[in-house]
């Protein structure tokens, strides 16, 4: 099954800044297809291969800070071609 997943990564902490640049490009180096705006990191892909892969890259941002929020909305349904058509 596809899923489309938005995350915005917000570590509270003064040196937030290097944590977010880091946890972006651990996922634009996986195999799935990553797109990025000012506000959040979309990613697209199988369920059963996206999950796994997640649970691992937020457990490594987590244990590089001390406090930190992940908000992370799941789809099910691959988003990554939508353009809006109004």
């Amino acid at each position: 099954m596809k899923i489309s997943v938005d995350l915005t990564l917000s570590p509270l902490q003064d040196d937030y800044e290097i944590h977010v640049i880091n946890f972006i490009k651990s996922l634009r180096d996986s195999k799935f297809t990553v797109l990025e705006n000012p506000l959040s990191t979309q990613i697209f892909g199988e369920y059963d291969e996206l999950m796994p892969y997640l649970n691992s890259q937020i457990k490594t941002a987590f244990e590089k800070q001390k406090i930190c929020v992940l908000t992370m909305k799941v789809v099910k349904t691959d988003r990554s071609n939508y353009e809006p058509d109004f």
